[in-house]
């Protein structure tokens, strides 16, 4: 089998992409249905459902090919799994239809939400840039949402479903993988480059709460450094630790600053509620004790090449022809050399569903959806200071 570059494995490590045509039933509704609320989903491939399908992207930015997709769609869609991700799941469990792609052809109303997530993506322009959908441009595209809303439903109507909505956001693990490699960040030291990051996180959900957005859901950085293709950069790099402690130094950094950074908008923004999901720890839990959580294999993916099958290949649409496809994909925790499987995605879609305070705090996102955004009662939640692990 051929083997790819640092260079290369890097630049496919800044994809975490994205996502193909996918049926949904009725977002052609010109009303909200009764007891409705929408999901607006902001982020990077942990939650795209196939926009670089419809950008000018590379196949290193897609994933529109055999074998993605195999386990729920029986067609690549896009997403970079087997199956579903956290979005899908939750839209079930929220009786929503499936959220489609926001570039995705069609007459749509948004009456459901929508989805802008872009596999690549960061909260900084540069990164993947010109490749991918930053976040600034997501939310220029949920500026004209909010606006065809106005339009079809009237002020009233829109208004109220902008507020009773849940805006889910998963962003930074490109910005934090590519000051490693690039170096266009040699000049920040981490605090000055996390500070980057979260400003303009923040000024993206100071925006959307200005157009009426309440409830926010977060998803906070998973173990980067523990990924195959890290784990695969290491053991070229003759290492004996499995995980790249660069990059986990930047993610426990974000883990820790992003919820003061929250604590700070709901103090000064009235109404603003908010939810933190644990990713890190549920992710690393799992990668430490499979079997706990019926997995068999948590260091190898699925589908790749080389070492850990850290090698980008799954597909072999990606500079390398050849691939390893295991046998059973429900026994992995990896499907290919950065993306979780499905399985895994459901059970950390139902923890960030109705999981407890030590997973998700300080609401789930069940509590979010089913109370208006005009006020949530607070004494009907344990509402804790939230701290991730260090």
């Amino acid at each position: 089998m051929a083997s790819f570059s640092n260079f290369q494995m890097i630049h496919f490590l800044l994809i975490f992409s994205s996502y193909l045509l996918i049926p949904t039933s009725s977002q052609s509704h010109s009303h909200q249905p009764h007891n409705h609320v929408a999901f607006f989903i902001f982020g990077d491939s942990l939650l795209d459902p196939g926009n670089n399908n419809y950008i000018n992207a590379t196949t290193l930015n897609q994933a529109n090919f055999n074998p993605y997709g195999e386990t729920f769609f029986k067609y690549p869609t896009g997403r970079f799994s087997d199956g579903r991700l956290i979005p899908d799941f939750i839209s079930e469990y929220a009786n929503l239809p499936l959220i489609p792609p926001y570039l995705q052809p069609g007459d749509h109303e948004f009456t459901y939400g929508a989805n802008f997530a872009s596999g690549g993506a960061g909260a900084l322009d540069e990164i993947n840039q010109g490749t991918v959908v930053n976040l600034n441009t997501q939310l220029r595209y949920f500026k004209k949402v909010e606006k065809h809303l106005r339009q079809k439903l009237g002020d009233e109507e829109s208004k109220k479903l902008l507020l009773d909505a849940v805006y889910f956001i998963s962003i930074g693990g490109n910005d934090y993988i590519s000051p490693l490699f690039r170096n266009y960040s040699v000049f920040y030291s981490h605090k000055q480059y996390l500070d980057m990051v979260m400003g303009n996180l923040t000024v993206v959900i100071e925006d959307i709460y200005q157009k009426g957005g309440r409830k926010f859901g977060f998803v906070n950085m998973g173990p980067l450094g523990c990924l195959p293709a890290m784990k695969a950069i290491k053991l070229q790099q003759g290492s004996s630790d499995e995980c790249l402690e660069e990059a986990t130094v930047l993610v426990k950094l974000h883990n820790t600053v992003l919820p003061e950074v929250l604590q700070g908008l709901e103090s000064k923004l009235k109404g603003f509620k908010y939810s933190i999901f644990d990713f890190y720890t549920t992710a690393k839990e799992r990668m430490d004790n499979p079997s706990k959580y019926g997995f068999k294999e948590a260091k190898i993916a699925c589908c790749g090449s080389g070492p850990y099958r850290g090698l980008y290949s799954c597909g072999g649409m990606r500079g390398t022809t050849e691939y390893e496809l295991c046998n059973n994909v429900s026994e992995y925790m990896f499907f290919d050399s950065f993306h979780p499987t499905e399985r895994v995605y459901q059970q950390l879609a139902e923890l960030v569903w109705s999981g407890s305070h030590n997973v998700i705090k300080p609401y789930n996102l069940k509590q979010l959806f089913e109370h208006s955004g005009e006020g949530i009662p607070c004494s009907q939640f344990e509402h804790l200071p939230y701290t991730m692990n260090k």
